[in-house]
């Protein structure tokens, strides 16, 4: 049987639901409405559903790093020290999607085994994830409020972006909380 590339049945899915095909002057799809049907591996080949995670209450941060990639792993180790606070405060969670492909990915698990960080490890070795988003290089980070709409992105790092990332996060609406159990109208 032949396979499909993730963009291939994502388009077909698209057309399938009645949509047009996109020709020149027609909008692209939201990038929301993208990831909704993506399905990528954790380190360990687990399946996660983006859209399991993305517009389900809490902010997400999508980071797009590789092995290769200096200023990506820097981005990522610097949000260690605010990524507690963002757990604690905002229900953050922080999404690290490695582009390296099939060859590196076993570097991959060791190297996040080595700097520990507390982030989900997600992989796209075929840079699946790259082409649906339209960008060209790593580090790309997008930063999803509660409710699933992109609200930030920046590609590359400098040191310090990582406190403008802090501004833009402390910035997402707060979503009211459920009403404790046994609270009266």
């Amino acid at each position: 049987m032949m396979k499909y590339g993730l963009e291939f049945r994502l388009v077909w899915l698209w057309l399938a639901l009645g949509a047009t095909p996109l020709t020149a002057g027609t909008p692209t799809l939201p990038v929301d409405e993208r990831l909704a049907a993506v399905v990528l591996k954790d380190v360990d080949g687990n399946p996660m559903r983006l859209s399991d995670v993305i517009g389900q209450g809490k902010p997400v941060l999508l980071s797009f790093w590789a092995t290769w990639c200096t200023p990506c792993k820097k981005e990522l180790t610097n949000y260690l020290d605010l990524h507690e606070d963002w757990a604690k405060d905002y229900g953050l969670e922080i999404l690290a999607v490695s582009i390296d492909d099939a060859r590196n990915s076993a570097k991959v698990k060791s190297y996040i085994k080595g700097v520990r960080w507390p982030y989900r490890i997600l992989m796209d070795p075929n840079e699946d994830m790259k082409r649906i988003l339209n960008f060209q290089t790593v580090p790309y980070t997008l930063l999803y409020d509660g409710e699933g709409l992109l609200v930030y992105r920046h590609n590359s790092y400098v040191e310090g972006d990582e406190f403008v990332m802090d501004e833009k996060i402390r910035k997402l609406p707060q979503h009211p909380q459920a009403e404790p159990q046994g609270a009266k109208p």
